[in-house]
């Protein structure tokens, strides 16, 4: 009997390059869901500047669940969160970007 394991299919794939006035930089979103379920299986939400920060590839903020579990990037800095939902996730991201433009 051969068995077909379905793969995660890339659901989401953006990159939008910032105006200078709104930040510079770039914003990236990557999602993946299981191809039976539907759920979100894997994600990458990141802020991308090297002129505000060069380490980490130039992500500035970021979540992801990559490697080691779920976890949020901060100015190279990179500790765990609490997978809630995704959706809890990408509010975060919003949450940590909105508060950074209002910090320039």
């Amino acid at each position: 009997m051969i068995l077909f394991v379905m793969a995660d299919v890339k659901t989401i794939d953006e990159s939008h390059k910032l105006s200078d006035k709104r930040g510079n930089g770039k914003l990236r979103r990557e999602v993946w869901v299981s191809s039976t379920t539907g759920q979100v299986t894997r994600y990458n939400l990141a802020y991308i500047n090297h002129s505000l920060y060069a380490g980490d590839n130039g992500r500035v903020i970021g979540y992801d669940n990559a490697h080691d579990g779920h976890h949020r990037h901060s100015f190279g800095a990179v500790e765990a969160v609490e997978f809630v939902n995704f959706e809890d996730i990408e509010e975060r991201f919003e949450q940590d970007w909105n508060a950074l433009k209002e910090a320039k």
